[in-house]
């Protein structure tokens, strides 16, 4: 249904008008994104590239960049496995507790990650719930990689299943119906038919839950007893070297932080292109005669 000539429409507001709002955008958009984004990278190289690698090639720096390399390299595939399975339960299954299980996929979300890893603490710490045992059986998940691997994982579990979700629900179970009716199992249906319907999303939300796992600081910071050279990340180690002030060595390791930023900013825009390319090739052909 067409809107009537004289409905307001935001196309008609005048020149001023447009030119203020956009005016408004550029100026909160510099201010709050590209200001701090240059500054990062201007006192990084204040003192120079050699000065500026040789922060990066310290060994506390690449015991930092590995730490966080191996996080995200488990907590990534943990979290894409739970977000398939949790995503398919979810939009092609009615059953008990879905509702439940919706609301506990979001639950990351909603509590602060300080919180989410003091819980951590008070269940495997050595004064925890699980702690006497732990120590009796020589397991140590507080205050090591464990520990900070179980707290990533926790934080970054919304980011695939909330990306395929909608999109699982919007593509309905038509295909997988017939599949059904063809003779297909529940993997071969999985394999042929679902995942290839939400490979976009999929890598969607491998993106965004890894740049939340590189850079996450709450939660981490909680569970990993800031042990140089052992348990700190990349966040972390920045914030160590910020407060023993020395400024041009933390931010050359935030600015490899926020170059995964930029990178993953990229590879988002360019994910949505495709995606939105292969959208309208498939609605043209079904639209052909």
């Amino acid at each position: 249904m067409r809107s009537s000539p004289s409905a307001p429409n935001a196309l008609n507001e005048p020149l001023w008008v447009r030119l203020l709002l956009i005016g408004l955008a550029v100026v909160v958009l510099t201010l709050f994104l590209l200001l701090p984004l240059l500054t990062v990278f201007h006192e990084a190289l204040s003192k120079g590239i050699d000065a500026y690698m040789e922060a990066l090639v310290d060994q506390d720096a690449l015991a930092a960049i590995r730490l966080t390399g191996l996080v995200a390299a488990i907590a990534v595939p943990l979290n894409v496995v739970f977000g398939l399975a949790a995503a398919w339960c979810i939009a092609k299954f009615d059953f008990p507790g879905k509702s439940l299980l919706t609301t506990l996929v979001d639950i990351p979300f909603s509590v602060s990650p300080v919180i989410s890893g003091l819980l951590y603490v008070l269940l495997f710490g050595l004064q925890g719930w699980f702690g006497p045992w732990l120590k009796a059986h020589d397991i140590q998940l507080i205050f090591a990689v464990p520990g900070i691997v179980m707290a990533t994982v926790f934080i970054t579990v919304p980011f695939v299943a909330r990306e395929l979700i909608p999109l699982m629900e919007a593509q309905g179970t038509e295909e997988e119906e017939a599949a059904v009716v063809l003779g297909a199992g529940g993997w071969r249906i999985f394999a042929s038919v679902t995942l290839p319907n939400v490979k976009w999303g999929v890598l969607y939300g491998v993106l965004l839950c890894n740049a939340r796992a590189m850079g996450e600081f709450g939660a981490v910071s909680v569970v990993s007893g800031h042990i140089r050279g052992m348990t700190n990340t990349m966040p972390l180690h920045v914030e160590i070297l910020y407060n023993e002030y020395n400024y041009m060595a933390a931010f050359a390791v935030a600015s490899l932080l926020a170059m995964l930023a930029l990178v993953t900013l990229a590879a988002k825009t360019a994910l949505e292109w495709r995606f939105s390319r292969e959208l309208t090739g498939l609605a043209a052909h079904r639209s052909s005669p």
